[in-house]
């Protein structure tokens, strides 16, 4: 096969369970040209070069030719999607009631709450002889976290679980047409921001200590506030990416120690690695596999020039095993030393959950291990989510 067929072949649900043979065919490759026209890239110090360049683009307003099944024009879209000074702008006043400056102590103080929420889970799976990892821990964990820190009622779950799963279907990068389920996409995320909205409103001139509450009573004198459409997006934004991700990683994480047998015994002694084991998760095994880039001017990688508007898929998977920055990248080292992988992105998009995923990550592992030693996984590999972008098994059947 040729390289041009890769996105197609990465894309393709039966390499879902192991695309990392096919990254190490697209590293070898450079800069791969796709049979759609879009460039794919996959080596570490080329896609750290690009997240930080300012002349590629995360709005897809940028891309040359508008894909007929994927129009944002008219639509208000989240700062992930948006370039400075829009995204600073927005970013930055989602970041005042969760983190600095305005909010230095928000995830430190979730601590507790997600260490009590953590033991409550396993409680209830207590005498269990097998569970579903997935929709009995690590799912439920994250949904409750942004729950309790947005304001959202954690009855109203159902409700948008159902439209999280069709935004994210609708936000992969599976090449070729895909007019109706970008159109439910639209439609859901339309829905489940009229829903967040509607949230914050009954709160307004009523603040309740929660993140919706705290967009809709900002006192900020100066008008630099969310206006309404922008509150529903980042919200949604904020409610999808403040679980999907966390959820993989979690998953992830039991999924590749069961796997490894010998560093689940070595966590298990020395739990004080913990931290740089979910660093090593998020290498070794992302939550995030891809995210699409425009060039707004032509720009030469690796001696291959990519005309602006141009889609480019930068394989953030790919860069995390790239040999030529990692030592012995296809190996899972939970005390590996300089650890800087691309697991959360880089540069002005660097993931803003991620000290909140972190913490979580960390916590759930912690309480999880001692309570792995006897287990075993049913199904390897387990059935995975269709979506290829944001990578992770769909069920992790386990049994004790």
């Amino acid at each position: 096969m040729t390289a041009d067929t890769l996105l197609e072949r990465i894309t393709d649900y039966a390499n879902r369970p192991n695309p990392y043979p096919l990254y190490a065919e697209l590293r070898a490759a450079g800069v791969a040209r796709q049979t759609d026209g879009s460039y794919l890239l996959g080596t570490y110090h080329d896609i750290v070069a690009l997240l930080h360049d300012p002349r590629i683009s995360a709005d897809p307003r940028s891309r040359s030719v508008p894909r007929g099944d994927r129009s944002e024009e008219g639509l208000h879209l989240p700062f992930l999607r948006l370039d400075d000074p829009e995204h600073h702008r927005l970013r930055t006043l989602a970041m005042r009631p969760f983190g600095p400056p305005h909010s230095p102590g928000r995830v430190d103080a979730m601590r507790g709450e997600i260490a009590r929420i953590t033991e409550e889970l396993l409680e209830a799976l207590q005498g269990r002889k097998q569970i579903d990892v997935v929709d009995d821990f690590a799912y439920p964990l994250p949904v409750t976290v942004i729950c309790r820190l947005l304001g959202v009622p954690r009855e109203d779950e159902p409700l948008f679980r159902a439209w999280s799963d069709v935004i994210v279907d609708s936000a992969d990068v599976r090449p070729g047409e895909a007019t109706e389920r970008v159109r439910a996409g639209q439609q859901a995320h339309a829905e489940m921001g009229q829903y967040l909205v509607d949230l914050a409103e009954r709160r307004r001139g009523q603040p309740t200590g929660d993140m919706l509450s705290a967009f809709i009573n900002e006192p900020d004198p100066a008008g630099q506030r969310l206006t309404g459409e922008e509150l529903a997006v980042t919200a949604v934004l904020l409610l999808i990416a403040g679980h999907e991700t966390t959820v993989n990683l979690i998953t992830n994480g039991v999924l590749t120690l069961l796997r490894h047998p010998d560093q689940l015994d070595r966590l298990r002694r020395e739990p004080d690695l913990l931290p740089r084991a979910v660093e090593e998760l998020l290498r070794y095994e992302p939550p995030v596999h891809m995210r699409e880039r425009f060039p707004l001017a032509d720009v030469d990688v690796a001696g291959t020039t990519i005309p602006k508007g141009t889609p480019m898929v930068l394989v953030l998977a790919s860069a995390n095993r790239d040999p030529k920055r990692f030592r012995d990248p296809d190996r899972f080292d939970p005390a590996r030393p300089d650890n800087e992988h691309v697991g959360f992105g880089s540069g002005i998009h660097l993931c803003y959950g991620a000290p909140l995923a972190r913490v979580e990550a960390q916590i759930a592992l912690r309480a999880l291990i001692p309570r792995l030693g006897t287990a075993r996984l049913v199904q390897d590999p387990p059935p995975y989510r269709r979506n290829a972008m944001l990578r992770g098994p769909r069920h992790l059947p386990i049994e004790f």
